[in-house]
């Protein structure tokens, strides 16, 4: 069965104030519509027969079928019974989606609901969380201020979609989701990279009403100049480096990185293979050549790195990526996003899955930021070097499974979004983590340098 997936182009909401903020006759209208732009994107990746819903495509993910019940018991933990006061639905089942106390590799031998009782039992917590929404108080509690629990579960389905999407890139056989190509190329000439100058900016967010509680609270950092690539490495200047035997040459590898790629024979990106004299890839059941001009895609940390070091390089750190993205020099504040403070619109970045690639580079010139780096936002997601740990004056909220949990060395940060990632779940100054091996996920990367002596 195909199914035709739906461009998750922003609906028509409210706008949002220049420190995020949205009226407060409108915040139920907004939290309404990222939750049934949510739902209308999980129902496209589920609409497919009962055999692929349930099959393990890769130890690395869930059944998707795991998934879809996964959102609806969320949202039935934090908006019918919490926000909401109500009966439980299904408190039996809370143990058997909970996402800490099953590997994914293990989700498939568990209970789980069918296909159909998952659909249905979805449809009847949104019939309820809805129901919530209409009589929730939007203040006096931080969990419903600005209708905040709304827009976690918003947000947290559509990482979810996002993972679903990585699923359906994994699976094997015909295609079955499709979209159209992503715009062509139409900003002009441009710089290699950017210097980015000396100073301090405001790094994080205390006021965007939605921003979950890694990205709090905002706090000055200074950063020393630096240069950054204008674009994300493209794929065909990753492809020099693997020709020029980057796989091959433990010079330009950590310890881990090269004992990582040797013992998994990893000789080229996730999904890339040669033949015919040429580069090919495998994306979403298609085998086609690999663009030379579009980011290069399904790369770890470890190959980011490798591949900055071969060119001279290496990976910028969070607070480089995030002052590139978001600190406008001619006012010395920090941008909710690189183009402003206004929402994401189709001109100003690849996001929400209306395209099932990334865009060449150069395709956004309205998405740059002020400094002139290009798509910082949406297509891949960019690997920093960055750990992931919390900011000074860090709170868990509203639990610690969310963020505190992870921090430490085991995880690399990431930043941007990709053109899997929904609107609703990025701005610049939201944090992604995993693991340095990772390479199923949607993940690219740009290059940094230290400025020479007198430079910038």
């Amino acid at each position: 069965m195909s199914t035709e997936t739906s461009p998750q182009t922003p609906a028509r909401t409210p706008s949002a104030t220049a420190n995020g903020n949205v009226a407060p006759e409108d915040i139920r209208v907004r939290a309404a519509a990222a939750l049934e732009r949510a739902r209308t994107r999980t129902a496209a990746l589920t609409d497919i027969d009962d055999d692929e819903l349930t099959r393990q495509h890769s130890r690395l993910m869930s059944p998707l079928v795991w998934d879809l019940a996964h959102v609806g018991s969320q949202e039935e933990i934090w908006l019918v019974r919490d926000v909401g006061g109500r009966e439980p639905l299904r408190p039996d089942i809370d143990e058997l989606y909970d996402a800490f106390r099953h590997a994914r590799a293990d989700r498939p031998a568990l209970p789980l609901l069918g296909p159909a009782e998952a659909r249905a039992y979805v449809d009847q917590v949104r019939r309820k969380a809805l129901d919530t929404l209409e009589s929730a108080p939007m203040e006096g509690r931080r969990l419903t201020e600005s209708a905040f629990a709304f827009g976690m579960i918003a947000q947290h389905e559509q990482q979810h979609d996002e993972t679903m999407l990585a699923t359906h890139q994994l699976r094997r056989g015909e295609p079955l989701l499709h979209a159209p190509a992503p715009p062509v190329r139409r900003a002009g000439p441009a710089p290699e990279e950017v210097v980015v100058p000396a100073g301090r900016f405001v790094m994080g967010t205390s006021a965007e009403p939605w921003a979950l509680d890694n990205e709090r609270p905002a706090h000055e950092v200074f950063v020393d100049g630096f240069a950054i690539d204008t674009f994300p490495v493209t794929c065909d200047r990753y492809a020099a480096f693997v020709d020029a035997g980057g796989y091959r040459d433990p010079r330009w590898w950590s310890t881990e990185g090269w004992d990582y790629i040797t013992a998994h024979g990893i000789t080229a990106p996730r999904f890339w293979r040669f033949d015919g004299g040429r580069w090919w890839r495998r994306r979403f059941g298609v085998y086609e050549p690999v663009p030379d001009d579009e980011p290069v895609l399904h790369v770890s940390f470890h190959e980011a790195e490798a591949y900055a070091a071969w060119a001279g390089r290496r990976l910028p750190t969070e607070a480089e990526w995030e002052k590139a993205a978001r600190h406008d020099p001619a006012t010395g504040r920090s941008r909710r996003y690189p183009w402003g403070d206004d929402e994401p619109g189709p001109d100003h970045a690849n996001l929400g899955q209306r395209h099932l690639r990334p865009a060449p580079v150069g395709a956004y010139p309205a998405g740059a930021s002020p400094l002139g780096v290009h798509q910082l936002i949406g297509d891949v997601w960019e690997w920093t070097s960055s750990d992931f740990a919390g900011y000074p004056g860090f709170q868990a909220f509203p639990y610690a499974e969310y963020s505190e949990v992870f921090f430490g060395g085991r995880y690399k940060v990431l930043r941007g979004g990709s053109f899997g990632t929904d609107p609703v779940a990025i701005r610049g100054t939201f944090r992604n983590w995993d693991f340095p091996i990772r390479r199923q996920i949607f993940t690219g990367f740009r290059c940094a340098r230290d400025l020479a002596p007198g430079e910038g």
